[in-house]
């Protein structure tokens, strides 16, 4: 088994701002994994708030034994980046070798386009209000928020955009006493979700308040040993394969979050289609599903994702899977 890590950077198309920061480009790795002259591939994320960098991660693969299987795999490595690049290249070799697609030999059924959200990035509130209207025609608008002027910028996106639905991220940027007073202007303004309005491990409030506006877990959820916690606070979990170390454990969250009851979104980190490809078969059925990545970019892989009318197609087999 040969396996190789090359670090890849691709331009966006304008600068993508959230609480946290600004970007101009995505940073990615790409894990290629070459057995019996067929290879798979898969691409990670690498993200500073869970004390990731492209080294880091890169370092975890390339210290994985020789002959790494998808069930080992699990074990040798956490939930994070790096076990989401290898797992994804291990799922491609294997559809790849065996001429199937990865649903048909995961036993899922044939995946549907989805209806995906598309990001507003954090501006201030007049830019916000043109970005929306210049994509009022899509569905749904997920809205970045998280600062001390937030109800200026949302009042904005709804003058631009009166009729997608919205859902607002809110990346941990509220305190409790923000989002008790937000919310009802939440509701005013037909926001269909709120995603993260704490930052994880502060959210012991979310179970003491009526959520009249579902809730989603997005950095306080992982995998499913992060599920127990969420009880009581979160409504839904935001699945992101770069948090659950791959498509193995993203299925298996799925399954969990929704026999506890909960209502799932799939989102992503901003990526190329190849990140994109395997978070679709997560996202079927899925309450929300946010796979916008390759609609910020200036340039993406070949064979990308086929975006038309606000949905997100299945992957080619050219691309992934």
């Amino acid at each position: 088994m040969n396996l190789t890590v090359t670090p890849e950077s691709f331009r966006l198309r304008e600068v993508f701002t959230i609480s946290r920061g600004s970007r101009s480009e995505a940073r990615v790795l790409t894990v290629r994994l070459t057995l019996g002259g067929v290879t798979g591939w898969g691409e990670c994320v690498p993200y500073a708030r869970y004390g990731e960098s492209l080294a880091s991660v890169a370092a975890q693969i390339e210290r994985l034994p020789e002959g790494i299987t998808r069930e080992a795999l699990q074990a040798l490595l956490p939930p994070g980046a790096a076990r989401n690049a290898v797992d994804c290249a291990l799922w491609d070799h294997a559809a790849k070798s065996l001429g199937a697609r990865v649903w048909q030999i995961a036993g899922l059924p044939t995946p549907q386009p989805q209806t995906t959200a598309f990001t507003l990035s954090l501006d201030t509130p007049e830019n916000m209000r043109a970005a929306a209207a210049r994509h009022a025609h899509r569905p749904i608008l997920k809205i970045k928020l998280g600062t001390p002027d937030d109800m200026a910028r949302l009042e904005a996106v709804r003058a631009g955009a009166p009729k997608p639905i919205i859902i607002v991220d809110a990346n941990e940027g509220w305190s409790a006493e923000i989002y008790a007073e937000l919310a009802p202007h939440l509701l005013r303004l037909g926001v269909a979700m709120v995603e993260q309005p704490m930052p994880a491990g502060a959210d012991a409030m979310l179970a003491e308040i009526a959520r009249p506006l579902p809730v989603c877990a997005d950095e306080s959820c992982h995998d499913r040993a992060t599920l127990a916690a969420l009880r009581g606070k979160y409504d839904i979990v935001n699945i992101k394969l770069d948090k659950t170390g791959g498509l193995t454990e993203a299925l298996a969250l799925r399954d969990a979050a929704q026999a506890a009851g909960l209502g799932v979104m799939v989102g992503c980190m901003v990526g190329t289609s190849l990140a994109m490809a395997p978070a679709v078969l997560v996202a079927q059925g899925a309450t929300f599903t946010d796979l916008d990545g390759p609609l910020l970019l200036a340039e993406d892989r070949e064979n990308p994702l086929h975006y038309e009318a606000g949905q997100v197609y299945p992957p080619s087999a050219e691309l992934w899977g």
